[in-house]
């Protein structure tokens, strides 16, 4: 009998909304596309977000976002790559829906990282922190301006990694 491989990586997902997306009028933000994409890609990135997610990258990490909005993998993608960031897994309120709740008539939470085997999800809404370790991932809370955001995420994550033996 075969035995499922062992995770090689260990996956971080990040949220869109007030975490990667933020409002330049409380947070500092990467400078907007050019134009004239800046029309069709509105959305202000969090300062270091592009190097955050290629450093975390380089470390050995698979990065993902999981957001419940329902903008499309492509818009996602697409947006990212303008900022030179290429994701390992993009999960929307579309795909979770598909997926996760499915036909299931018990309403489960808007994000289940650990279906996806993510073991450290960032966040900003405290419900979801909150109910991390009920259903199997570690959360870090992110809401307020913090210029060391990487530094702390990256520390969490590798603190996550050792006490679960990734590689």
């Amino acid at each position: 009998m075969r035995t499922a491989e062992p995770q090689k990586k260990m996956r971080v997902s990040f949220d869109l909304d007030e975490v990667l997306f933020v409002s330049p009028a409380n947070h500092k933000t990467e400078p907007l596309p050019p134009w004239p994409l800046r029309l069709i890609f509105r959305e202000n990135l969090r300062l270091g977000t592009p190097d955050l997610i290629n450093e975390l990258q380089r470390l050995g990490y698979d990065v993902w976002v999981y957001t419940s909005s329902f903008r499309t993998e492509r818009y996602i993608r697409t947006l990212f790559r303008l900022y030179g960031v290429r994701f390992d897994g993009i999960v929307n309120a579309e795909r979770h829906l598909r997926e996760v709740q499915r036909n299931r008539k018990t309403l489960l939470p808007q994000k289940m990282p650990n279906w996806y085997k993510i073991s450290l999800h960032v966040d900003d809404e405290e419900v979801i922190c909150s109910s991390a370790r009920q259903y199997g991932y570690e959360a870090y809370r992110l809401d307020a301006q913090d210029d060391d955001w990487k530094d702390k995420i990256i520390a969490r994550a590798a603190q996550i990694k050792r006490a679960r033996g990734f590689e």
